[in-house]
Formats: structure tokens, sequence, C-alpha cells
């Protein structure tokens, strides 16, 4: 079977793997479609995320969909033949953040195709893999596996928006228009917000946060541009660069909430902190999430808008063309890899 490896920076192969059969615990997933991350283009593009380094060869993806094929001992789940979405999460739930309810920063969890530990978790981007079974969710009804895969950054999204707190009624700023960008509009929008601005550098890529249900969009670097507001009421940065920071920090009100979702570079990011202080702002982080995944399948399930934001869906064998076209936001939006073709 062909599953996709990253073996170094800039190294990313198409491999043939050994079909693997499902231990005690585990399912077997035959996978369908594996959204490409920005996680899995820094892997490729720079052999890390963040502080999280490659050491050795591992096979990439945490958004994946796909159909039960079958169970290791003492394993159950939807019946084989179910179409299924993968949470990617293995949270140890026994540390101190586990017990307090908060298993998206478990400090044991593993995740699907990350290099936070050695060794590394393998990811699902293969034919065939396997996962505890315990992380399927049989997909609602109405909710195809195509747009099933925006599930897991689906998520991630609604997650940031509720670190932000109530924002219903109030007018949202997401600086990056990204997928993840334009998923925290539709989020933002899904929890009641009463007006939602992004900013981008790309045109394409504020086409793409109009499709998700943004009100106004703004060209950053244009500062003349008659979109921007004055104030906001809460902000979510998602672009992962100091600049995208500094206008969250700028525009919301005082005693307000900024989220950093966006993965900052590696090191010291400078910052206006004296804003926080000044204007008693809260700065707060949002990573992966919890329970929001089968938020994310029922509000999929209910919103066909969600297919405009896949913009190509591409056969694995053809993975690194696929993931060009998702590091290029002038094409592209949500990059879908085809285990199936």
């Amino acid at each position: 079977m062909l599953g996709c490896v990253i073996h170094g920076q800039g190294d990313l192969r198409v491999d043939e793997l050994p079909v693997p059969s499902p231990g005690p615990g585990q399912a077997l997933v035959a996978v369908r479609y594996g959204g490409v991350c920005g996680s899995d283009l820094h892997y490729w593009r720079h052999g890390g995320v963040g502080d999280f380094r490659l050491r050795e060869p591992m096979v990439l993806g945490h958004e994946v969909v796909g159909t039960v094929v079958s169970y290791g001992a003492g394993a159950g789940g939807p019946v084989p033949g179910t179409p299924v979405a993968v949470h990617p999460a293995t949270p140890c739930g026994a540390c101190p953040e586990c017990l307090d309810g908060r298993p998206n920063v478990c400090r044991d969890t593993r995740y699907l195709g990350s290099a936070a530990r050695t060794p590394h978790v393998q990811g699902g981007f293969a034919a065939r893999f396997v996962v505890p079974a315990g992380q399927l969710r049989a997909l609602p009804d109405g909710l195809d596996l195509r747009r099933a895969a925006l599930a897991e950054p689906l998520s991630v999204a609604l997650h940031a928006v509720r670190r932000a707190g109530n924002v219903a009624g109030r007018h949202v700023l997401v600086t990056g228009a990204g997928p993840i960008g334009c998923l925290v509009v539709a989020a933002a929008r899904a929890a009641g917000a009463a007006r939602i601005t992004v900013t981008d550098l790309l045109p394409r890529a504020l086409s793409y946060a109009v499709a998700a249900g943004a009100d106004a969009v703004v060209r950053a670097d244009d500062p003349d541009d008659p979109a921007w507001p004055a104030e906001v009421d809460v902000a979510v940065e998602a672009s992962g660069v100091a600049a995208g920071l500094d206008t969250c920090l700028r525009l919301v009100r005082r005693g307000a909430v900024v989220v950093q979702l966006g993965m900052l570079p590696p090191g010291r990011t400078p910052f206006a902190g004296n804003l926080l202080v000044s204007r008693e702002i809260e700065l707060r982080g949002a990573f992966r999430f919890g329970a929001e995944f089968d938020e994310a399948l029922a509000l999929l399930a209910a919103e066909p808008a969600f297919d405009e934001l896949v913009s190509a869906v591409v056969p694995v064998r053809d993975a690194e063309s696929a993931f060009a076209l998702a590091a290029d936001r002038g094409r592209s939006c949500k990059v879908l890899l085809d285990f199936a073709s």
C-alpha cells in the first residue's frame, strides 16, 4: 500500500508500506481522504513544527477519514464498512491537565503524525492504518467523507473560538485567511458573532474567507483600506506571524480577549506587551481541541457550504504536487490527498 512519508527537510516520499494488522484495542481503517495541514507543510519545508523536529522518517497526516475494515482483540465500535472520521489524539488520561478536563494540552499525549516525541507517532497518510478504536467517530447522516475531512481543522477552530469566550453579538477579528482562519470564521458565525472581519495579504485567501462567512475582508498590507475596523470586541490570530498578533492587540477594545491560534516561529516573538497592561487585554493560547471533534462533525453535516473550502483533491501518488499546491495560498485553501485513486 502507498503511504506519504517525510524523511527529512524537503524529502517527501510516497513509499510502499506494509499493511498493518490491528492489535488489541485497535481498529484498522481504510483511509479515503487526508487533509494536508500547515504542520504537514512545516515538516516538509522546514523539517519540524515549532520546537518539534524530525529525528526519523514519519508517516504524515492527522486529518483523515475512511471506512472501518476490522478490529483487534477486545476492540469494538462502528461496524466494518462504516464511514468514520478519526480523532487524532490519544491523551494519557492521568496527568494533571487530563484530570483537570484539558486533554488537548496533555503532557504525554500521542498525536497522529507528530514529532513531539521520539519515537515519533506515525500518522494516517496511508491506504490502511491502525488507531485506538475509541478514536473512531461514525459520520452523521448526510455527511460524506470529502466534507468530513475538514473535521479536525474545524475542531481546532471551534476550540479557539471557545477560548475567546462568548462571541455572540460581537465583532470578531480573524488575522490570517488560511484554512484554519477560514474555519475560525465559520466557527465564530456558528457561535453567533454579529460581525466578522478577516485580514490577509492574498486576495484569493480573502475570497475563501468570504465563502466561510466573513462580513468584511481587509488587505493586511493596505493601511488605507476602508474595511479596517476602528475597534473589535475579540480577536483570533490565525496567521502565525508577529504582525498578525500586533494587529490583534492594537485593534481589540480595552479589556478584550486575543486568542493566539497560529503557531508562531520557533524561539522568541516580540509583541506589544505594554498593551496587555495599559488596556488589560487577555492573551490566551489555543492548542488543538478535545470534545469539539464531535461538535465539528455535527456542524459539517448541517452546512454544505463547507464544500467550498476544499479547493483540490489529489491522488496520493502525486503527494508532492499536492503539498506544493497546499503551500501556495494564492491558489488553494484546503487540499486533500485521495488514497483510493
